[in-house]
């Protein structure tokens, strides 16, 4: 929301320029999506031919990203898979997404979490399953020229997500609404769940890590790493 022009910048053109290299090169391109392109859910799972919603810059820069390369399937016949994540997490993960935010957070003591909206719910992924569907996507010939959705299939709102954290955690603490993580009301992504089979067709990916495995795995690595965070500082 404070620099939209970097996001055209880096995703619009640098996928442009990233399919043109591999063009050149003769490489195969597996292109990194979101499921923020969706938007809120109109229909749940949402498969791969949900309309795409620009609800935010970001969400805008990275539908016409993947336009972009799958433009460069269809034109210059690039092999090209697209692939959308649904929030990947997991050690290591960026200090301004939810999952680090709230653990930084626990592990420095505090007894109040400070989020944004706890009701929007949203499809977790571990980051070792991510990483495994990239690769089964660009080992896959069927998947070529299609876009495939990286999700476990199941739902979470943020509010019961903070409290499997909490007890993840080991810690005590209770969760606030705090109105400067809120994002714009026409922003707010409500929704996202993800229909999965379509990877699982073309590709035998599955996901294999649970849930409260990987927040037990991440929550001990951020507190054998507080060091990166600033638990009291919302990261824009």
């Amino acid at each position: 929301y404070q620099a939209p022009e970097a996001y055209v910048q880096t995703n619009v053109v640098g996928t442009q320029n990233v399919a043109a290299a591999c063009l050149r090169h003769g490489a195969r391109l597996v292109h990194t999506s979101t499921s923020e392109v969706y938007g809120t859910a109109r229909t749940v799972p949402i498969t791969e031919e949900h309309p795409l919603q620009p609800q935010s810059p970001y969400s805008a820069s990275k539908i016409g990203a993947d336009m972009a390369a799958l433009a460069h399937w269809h034109s210059f016949e690039l092999p090209v898979v697209v692939v959308r994540p649904f929030n990947t997490y997991g050690p290591r993960q960026s200090a301004r997404a939810v999952i680090p935010t709230i653990l930084a957070q626990l592990h420095s003591g505090a007894r109040q979490i400070r989020l944004g909206s706890t009701t929007p719910t949203r499809d977790f992924t571990f980051a070792t399953d991510t990483a495994e569907g990239f690769l089964a996507a660009a080992r896959s010939e069927a998947a070529l020229g299609r876009v495939l959705n990286l999700g476990t299939g199941r739902e979470i709102s943020i509010g019961d997500l903070a409290h499997r954290l909490i007890a993840a955690s080991g810690r005590e603490a209770e969760v606030v609404t705090d109105p400067g993580r809120l994002r714009p009301g026409g922003s707010e992504v409500e929704r996202l769940l993800s229909d999965n089979r379509l990877a699982r067709e073309l590709t035998g990916w599955q996901p294999r890590v649970t849930l409260d495995q990987g927040l037990r795995e991440t929550s001990a690595w951020v507190a054998a790493h507080l060091d990166a965070f600033a638990p009291g500082r919302y990261q824009v």
